[in-house]
């Protein structure tokens, strides 16, 4: 099995002071999978219901007629490397939802606003309800075009992101760990599913590739990434009384250099070996704080996976939820991400 491993890492300099840096290891994010034999019948055993018949997961399938009857148009659309168009609705925080468009038809739905219908489930449901009366299990197996797959949970996954087939559809669940609430969530069909491959995967027949025609440019889908990901940041903080935090440009062109330099130097660091520590890359940037913080991801799908991953670790749920930042910037070069968050300098 090959397996690309998901990795945060996360910095604070407080008064130009640098504290230990933190650097997590995140398990069961494969993007490939084992040519396996598979159980003859992948699907025995799961017992949650049919499709909703109300709620987010009606839309799957949807056309776009259909989809501006019920929401409207969208804020704006963004581009993505899995074949589908964001829709996003964000004018209103309790509502805020990504809608995955692809030929005209709804394919995969984003939601973490409170006020979001997410039938049978609710944002904010504590984990002892969602168990009670939704079986989860390790495995999760489905057949598409001909070949058989099956997704293996990890343990961490089960307790932060579990995933549930109902009916055709089928449900990521993202809980937050610290307060055992679901966080958010994400619908998929099955096509969608298997381009994302947010879990360990053995199939038999043929591994369901991304189509290069498919993938938008790096540079539109980078955009689309920093907006969802200030979007979203934002979200996270009302939900704990927190003051949103304002967009700052010059803070957001030193968080893309240093994605852009990880990357290009395949290193995982807060500490650049051309360009230095945050404070020195601040400076350089003409950024000018009183308190200022980091947090950096690798190889997660996209904006929504990449949040909830930085929520469920400690040091950079801090620095999410920090209540001194005023000021945010966000860099995403390809799929290395950077946060860099300050409180701007008062005169």
């Amino acid at each position: 099995m090959i397996l690309i491993t998901v990795i945060l890492g996360v910095v604070f300099y407080f008064n130009i002071q640098n504290n230990d840096e933190e650097i997590l290891l995140e398990d069961g994010s494969s993007k490939k999978g084992s040519n396996l034999d598979l159980p003859n019948n992948p699907n025995e055993g799961i017992t949650n219901s049919e499709k909703p018949t109300e709620g987010i997961a009606t839309y799957i399938g949807m056309d776009i007629k259909n989809l501006e009857g019920n929401l409207g148009q969208p804020n704006r659309v963004d581009q993505t490397y899995y074949g589908f168009d964001w829709w996003i609705y964000n004018s209103d925080p309790a509502n805020y939802s990504q809608i995955g468009v692809k030929n005209g038809k709804v394919v995969t739905v984003y939601a973490i606003g409170s006020d979001v219908n997410i039938s049978p489930f609710k944002i904010g449901q504590h984990v002892d309800e969602i168990f009670s009366s939704s079986y989860v299990e390790t495995e999760i197996g489905l057949d598409f075009e001909g070949s058989s797959y099956q997704f293996e949970l990890s343990e961490s996954d089960l307790n932060t992101r579990p995933l549930l087939k109902m009916g055709s559809i089928f449900v990521q669940l993202y809980i937050d760990k610290f307060t055992a609430t679901l966080s958010s969530i994400r619908v998929m069909d099955a096509e969608t599913l298997l381009k994302l491959r947010p879990y360990e995967l053995v199939y038999f027949g043929e591994l369901q590739e991304i189509d290069p025609d498919e993938m938008a440019p790096d540079e539109k889908v980078e955009d689309s990434n920093e907006k969802q990901i200030y979007d979203i940041t934002n979200i996270m903080r009302m939900r704990f009384g927190l003051d949103t935090l304002q967009w700052d440009e010059k803070t957001a062109s030193v968080a893309y250099g240093h994605s852009k330099d990880m990357e290009e130097s395949n290193t995982f660091s807060h500490t650049s070996e051309k360009f230095g520590e945050l404070t020195d890359r601040l400076k350089a940037g003409e950024v000018f704080y009183q308190v200022a913080g980091e947090n950096i991801a690798a190889n997660y799908a996209d904006a929504p996976a990449v949040m909830e991953g930085w929520l469920n670790s400690k040091g950079h749920r801090e620095s999410l939820l920090n209540e001194e930042f005023t000021h945010i910037g966000v860099g995403v070069y390809k799929k290395y991400y950077t946060q860099n968050f300050i409180q701007a300098w008062e005169e």
